[in-house]
Order: C-alpha cells, then sequence, then structure tokens
C-alpha cells in the first residue's frame, strides 16, 4: 500500500504541473491572437480614417505645430491687451460654468433616481430594473455633442440645447456608476424602515442615501469637471458659451488670434481651478468615509 501511495504521488503531481502548463500556454496564446486582432483593428483605422482625410496624416504631421505656434505669437505680439480681452470675454466663461452647473444638478437627479429604480433590491418595481438599466445605457452611449445638434436644430442655438444635452448623458452615466455604489450598501437599515411602515422614498432617504452620500457626491464633483470641458467643446456647435467665442476667434484667423490666446487662458485656468477645488473635497470625502 505504501508503494502505492509513493507511486501515485508523483504522477498526480506531474499531472497538476502539465494542466497548469497547458493552461499557461493557452492563455499566451489567447492573449497573443487578442493583440493581434487589436493591432490589426487599429492599422486598418488609422488607414480608413487618413484615407478619407482631407491632407493625408503623414502629409500635414510636419505642420502640427503651425498653428499654436501662430495664437502664441500673436498673442504675445498683443500681450498688453489679454487682461482686456480676458475681462470681455469673462461672461462667457460665466456662462459656460453655468451650463455645466445646472446640467450637473439635472443630471445628478436623474442619475439618482435611475439608480435606486434599477438596482436589484431596492427598486420600487423589481420588474422595471432592466428598463431603467436600458435608459441609463442609452442616455450616457449617445455623445452629447449629438444631442445637443438635434437640440439646436430644434430649439435654435443657445445655452439651452446645451444645458438639456450634457444633463442627459450626465444622467445615464451617473445612474450606472451610483447604481454600483447602491447595491454595496447594507439592506439592514432599509428592511427596518420597511418594517415600521416607511414608503418606498422614506426608506431611500433614510435608509439608503446616507450610505451612499459621500461616493454620490465625490461623482457628482467629478462629473462637474467634465461637464465644464464638455460645456465648452458644445460651443463650437453654436450652443453658447466660451466655446462659441474661441470658434469665432479661430474661425476669423489672424487677426484675431489674441482674443483665441484669451480664451485658452481662461478655460486652462478655470479647468485647473476647479480640478483642485474637486480633487480636494473628493479626497476629504474619501477619508472620511475610510474613517
Amino acid at each position: 500500500m505504501a508503494d502505492i501511495s509513493l507511486n501515485t504521488a508523483p504522477q498526480s503531481v506531474d499531472s497538476l504541473q502539465s494542466s497548469y502548463m497547458a493552461q499557461v500556454q493557452r492563455r499566451r496564446l489567447y492573449g497573443g491572437l487578442t493583440l493581434l486582432i487589436f493591432v490589426v483593428l487599429m492599422v486598418s483605422g488609422f488607414n480608413i480614417a487618413d484615407e478619407r482625410n482631407a491632407g493625408g496624416f503623414w502629409e500635414g504631421l510636419h505642420n502640427i505645430g503651425d498653428y499654436p505656434a501662430d495664437v502664441l505669437s500673436e498673442a504675445w505680439a498683443k500681450r498688453a491687451d489679454l487682461p482686456a480681452l480676458i475681462a470681455k470675454y469673462f461672461p462667457a466663461l460665466v456662462e459656460t460654468i453655468n451650463i455645466a452647473a445646472v446640467s450637473t444638478l439635472l443630471g445628478t437627479i436623474g442619475g439618482v433616481l435611475l439608480s435606486l429604480l434599477g438596482t436589484r433590491g431596492l427598486a420600487k418595481w423589481p420588474r422595471l430594473i432592466p428598463l431603467f438599466r436600458r435608459i441609463s445605457d442609452i442616455m450616457r452611449a449617445v455623445p452629447e455633442i449629438v444631442i445637443a445638434l438635434v437640440l439646436i436644430f430644434v430649439l435654435g442655438g443657445g445655452p439651452v440645447p446645451a444645458m438639456i444635452a450634457i444633463a442627459i448623458h450626465t444622467a445615464g452615466a451617473l445612474g450606472k456608476m451610483f447604481s454600483e455604489v447602491a447595491e454595496n450598501t447594507d439592506i439592514k437599515p432599509v428592511e427596518g424602515l420597511a418594517s415600521t411602515g416607511a414608503t418606498w422614498s422614506q426608506r431611500m432617504l433614510l435608509g439608503v442615501l446616507p450610505q451612499v452620500a459621500p461616493n454620490y457626491v465625490s461623482y457628482t464633483l467629478l462629473r462637474f469637471e467634465i461637464n465644464i470641458r464638455a460645456s465648452a467643446i458644445l460651443g463650437f456647435v453654436g450652443a453658447g458659451g466660451i466655446g462659441y467665442e474661441l470658434r469665432n476667434a479661430m474661425a476669423w484667423g489672424p487677426g484675431r488670434f489674441d482674443e483665441a490666446g484669451a480664451i485658452f487662458i481662461l478655460l486652462f485656468g478655470t479647468i485647473v481651478f476647479f480640478d483642485q477645488v474637486s480633487s480636494r473635497y473628493r479626497n476629504r470625502l474619501t477619508e472620511g468615509q475610510g474613517q
């Protein structure tokens, strides 16, 4: 019996080792094939994009620094006018920040509702969970610029289409993140409130939101940073704000590059400022939650 056990033990170790090595080789093979497919898709996609490009990527690559150099040289030559230009375009910057703030607020409210209605164990109508999740998927899948273009066609240019477009996309994005946070909440407070006869809204307000509030606020602040950039970009399609002024300054060409430089300074300073403030408060919320 002892001889049999001694003989079978090395065989079992050898079989385990060979099985492990086979799995490692299989994973390496799959990884290599995935990398090869990725490279092929990247190369083919780049070639298609280069063919559709008006001038060709490689032919225009050496000119990539010409436009920034022209803007910087003209802005530096007219640097004495920059303070006045910054003051001139500051109201447009305030409009952009207002668009981002209102859209973030509306999107956060929509995201909270979508997350609570689409989370297992918390939803008011469990059978409708897939519906609310698909609504959230659709809202965040469509880019803000596409929604803004449709709304501009219907409502005309201005900040309202930009605000609605960013709010829709924000609600979908935050709904997904909020739902993942809500799935990890402790269900016992909710069950305790239910036993006392509390309504669904009372259970969510008193049992769930106090647990998830730090993460919800952190994600909202992060989204606010993103929406500032998004509202500036939407200005290029006629949605108002400082992006609209930047498009006009860039389209005019030489002679107004100093205005473009002033707008770039405003945008850069604003984004850095809100990034630092948001990061500070998000870190405080995370540390407070950890404690």
